[in-house]
């Protein structure tokens, strides 16, 4: 049987352990250390807050004379599946490359690697943003007493402030029960209210429609053209009914006006057409389930889904009475400027776990993107998409999965994984004639895999086997020894097939390396001063393939299984390159000592040695782990870091 709560060491810290006056707290009022709370609305998109069910965001603003939650949905891709992405040429010039690379011809390698190896992808895509839902009240006088706030412990953001006398409150959540985001409009007393409601700031074409006296309707398609062909993409319906309580309700042509109403509910309900669907039946659905209950049975259903999640952990880090008192971005304020707040890092642990429940559920249709389910459209208007990367960016969103009792979000990634797994195959037999299978560093929702379209980060050959180490996390905290031989085992044994198959033994050192590949996202410069990416066996390759290779062998002896495959692996890992310490002290970062062309780089990734990875740990490698400390300090140490 599954545990609903474990017991977490965090440096000997129990976290479900809690101080008595944490305790007393908690009885009085469990959600009291779980809130973000601020005294003004959010000028900008960083500022809202964000709620969530998984596949359904909303970015709220706390506007009074406006309101604005910017909506989004995991599976709004522009884009399609790509059928000949693979460049045909790369498998006939990958010896002259690594010849070129052994030989120190960065430059030619370089061009070649561009030429033969890069992807011209036509449709790859990107999630998108898709509007906004705008609130726009009738005035009233002085606000008085504005709070708005995010309460981690019930997935609820929160705005209230007096005006006229009376206090008006806002709730928005989005329910993974309902399916639906929703919104509740109150005044105090028997006050009316009247506002209009339509949509604002829409990123993808389509039309506004009224259905009805009380349903606005949004229709388009992910179109866009600078990641896809513009023709191809999902369609997309928002649908929103409005519920008052007393009052009327007015269509216009893209609006509706609500007068005289005691109080409001408003159902969001959004959907695509990805694998199929049909986005107006499924919006359509949802409204009616949802709309024939009660605001209170509603609210009561998302808290309660929400909490068998959220409450498996508590983290006591002992607090300040005068830190905790201070709005949320003034605690920031002073912590950045020295201030003792413990409490502050024990609430950003908590939503970070918040985050992970709101973005990424057992019933999530995608895992979390570059910016999780909430799009500003910044990545998505960039040349770097906001797609799925897998050089750190989507581990990183799932590292806190096991840690923070979250387990189950990791499913969509799992079933995403093992779709990389399957196109995988094709890339690693057409590009470089190896068994097994490979993934590179961005991919979609439909399974991308080859290399990317730029030099420094495209050829990251070790991109899959990084986040299939997010399977064997998910092993590593459950002990389900069924999924590690029916899902997680085939992941790895292909992988290592083809890594067996695709590494060449270096011409001077005989030791067994991958390349051409990257370490993203950074670049070095060769004796002439020549910038380069592109070389054979970075250090972040050796770690990946060094601890896929662990893995195997530890699913083999734990199954009982591939004996003859385990001892191939292991002649293999004993030939992989040891880690080197540079002319400055520093772990190298490439099988050469290069000189970093941008010493201020935000990527350190040959550090995964240290996390996620435990390959160098001060207590047993202790002169590895103070040049990894070197590393460190003279990237921080640089003018204008990229923290």
């Amino acid at each position: 049987m599954k545990p609903t709560r474990r017991e977490f060491l965090l440096g000997g810290l129990a976290l479900a352990t809690l101080a008595p006056e944490t305790q007393a707290l908690l009885a009085a009022d469990p959600a009291a250390p779980h809130k973000l709370w601020y005294t003004s609305n959010a000028k900008r998109w960083l500022e809202a807050l964000p709620v969530g069910n998984g596949r359904l965001g909303g970015m709220v603003f706390g506007g009074i004379a406006k309101e604005r939650i910017a909506l989004t949905e995991s599976t709004i891709w522009s884009g399609a599946p790509g059928v000949a992405d693979v460049n045909p040429g790369g498998g006939a010039h990958l010896r002259q490359i690594r010849q070129l690379l052994f030989e120190g011809d960065y430059v030619q390698a370089r061009k070649l690697c561009e030429e033969h190896l890069l992807s011209h992808p036509t449709s790859f895509g990107t999630n998108l943003p898709l509007l906004d839902l705008a609130l726009e009240f009738s005035p009233h006088g002085e606000t008085l007493r504005y709070a708005r706030e995010l309460n981690l412990d019930e997935g609820i953001a929160r705005v209230e402030y007096q005006a006229d006398g009376r206090r008006f409150t806002r709730e928005v959540f989005s329910s993974n029960p309902e399916d639906v985001l929703i919104v509740r409009l109150e005044r105090d007393t028997h006050g009316r209210m009247s506002f209009k409601t339509g949509f604002d700031g829409i990123k993808v074409p389509g039309t506004t429609t009224t259905e009805g006296r009380d349903t606005l309707i949004f229709k388009g398609h992910a179109f866009e053209s600078m990641h896809s062909n513009g023709k191809q993409g999902v369609e997309v319906e928002c649908h929103v009914r409005v519920l008052p309580a007393g009052g009327q309700v007015k269509a216009g042509e893209d609006h509706l006006q609500i007068d005289d109403a005691e109080s409001v509910t408003l159902l969001v309900a959004i959907a695509t057409s990805y694998n199929e669907r049909m986005p107006g039946s499924v919006c359509r659905k949802a409204l009616q389930s949802a709309s024939v209950k009660t605001y209170a049975a509603l609210r009561r259903s998302h808290v309660a889904d929400h909490q068998a999640l959220f409450r498996r952990v508590h983290l006591d880090l002992g607090s300040h009475t005068s830190a905790t008192n201070k709005p949320t971005d003034q605690r920031r304020k002073a912590f950045a400027a020295g201030a003792i707040d413990p409490g502050l890092c024990a609430l950003f642990f908590q939503y970070g776990r918040y985050l992970t429940i709101a973005g990424s559920r057992s019933n999530s249709p995608l895992p979390l993107a570059l910016q999780g389910i909430w799009n500003d459209g910044l990545a998505s208007s960039m040349g770097w998409t906001d797609d799925f990367h897998l050089d750190i960016n989507t581990e990183q969103n799932y590292w806190l999965a096991e840690v923070g009792n979250l387990t189950e979000s990791q499913t969509p990634l799992f079933a995403l994984i093992e779709e990389l797994r399957t196109s995988g195959r094709r890339t690693a037999k057409i590009l470089y004639d190896a068994p097994g299978w490979v993934s590179h560093v961005v991919t979609n929702p439909w399974g991308y895999t080859v290399p990317g379209w730029g030099l420094g980060w495209g050829i990251f050959v070790t991109a899959g086997v990084w986040i299939a180490l997010q399977m064997w996390e998910h092993f590593r905290f459950t002990g389900d020894i069924e999924l590690l031989r029916e899902r997680v085992y085939p992941v790895f044994k292909e992988a290592a097939e083809f890594f067996l198959a695709y590494m060449v033994e270096h011409p001077k050192h005989g030791w067994l390396v991958t390349g051409p590949s990257d370490s993203p996202e950074n670049a070095f410069r060769t004796t002439s001063g020549a910038v380069c990416s592109e070389s054979m066996g970075p250090t972040c390759d050796r770690v990946l393939v060094d601890a896929l290779f662990d893995k195997c062998l530890e699913a083999q002896e734990l199954l009982s299984i591939d004996s003859s495959f385990g001892t191939k692996i292991r002649q293999a890992r004993q030939k992989l390159p040891p880690f080197q310490v540079g002319r400055y002290g520093q772990l190298q970062e490439w099988l050469e000592d290069f000189e970093e062309a941008e010493p201020n780089h935000r990527h350190t990734s040959h550090l995964i040695a240290l996390y996620p990875e435990d390959q160098i740990a001060p207590e047993k490698t202790p002169e590895l782990a103070m040049a990894a400390r070197v590393t460190l300090e003279r990237r921080i140490q640089q003018p204008n870091w990229e923290a």
